[in-house]
C-alpha cells in the first residue's frame, strides 16, 4: 500500500487517524496528502464536535491539500454518481481522486466498483 507518493484520503481514513491508528499513520508518513473539500465539510460540520476535536481536525487538514470544486471535477462527480449510483459526497471524493490521478485511500468497499480509480482499501485488522 505504501507504493504511492500521494494519496487522496477518504473521510473515514481521517477519522481513523484522529482515533490514533498508528499503522495508518505509518502508511501515509512522508506522503503528499489530498482531501476533497467535501471531506473537510463532513469533518467540521458534525453537530457534536468539541472545540478540542475541531482543533485536532484543522491541524490534520493543515497537513493536506484541500481540493476545491471546479467545473471538470463537478462533471466527473456527476458522471460517477449517475453511472454508479453512489452518494453525492462519495462521488465528489472519487472524482477528486480521478481528477488528480492519485490513489484513493479508503476503508469503504463501495469504492471498489469504480474501475476508473486506483483504490487502496485499508481495513484495520
Amino acid at each position: 500500500m505504501s507504493g504511492s507518493s500521494s494519496y487522496v484520503l477518504d473521510t473515514n481514513i481521517i477519522l481513523q487517524l484522529l482515533k490514533g491508528d498508528r499503522v495508518l499513520a505509518d502508511i501515509i508518513n512522508n506522503k503528499a496528502l489530498y482531501v476533497s473539500f467535501i471531506t473537510e465539510m463532513e469533518l467540521l460540520s458534525y453537530h457534536k464536535l468539541l472545540p478540542e476535536e475541531e482543533i485536532q481536525i484543522r491541524s490534520l487538514l493543515n497537513d493536506c491539500y484541500v481540493i476545491e470544486m471546479n467545473h471538470p471535477l463537478k462533471l466527473s462527480a456527476i458522471s460517477i454518481r449517475k453511472n454508479n449510483k453512489m452518494k453525492l459526497p462519495d462521488s465528489i471524493i472519487a472524482a477528486t481522486s480521478e481528477h488528480l490521478n492519485i490513489p484513493l485511500l479508503t476503508s469503504d468497499v463501495e469504492f471498489n466498483k469504480l474501475n476508473s480509480l486506483q483504490i487502496l482499501l485499508y481495513n484495520k485488522s
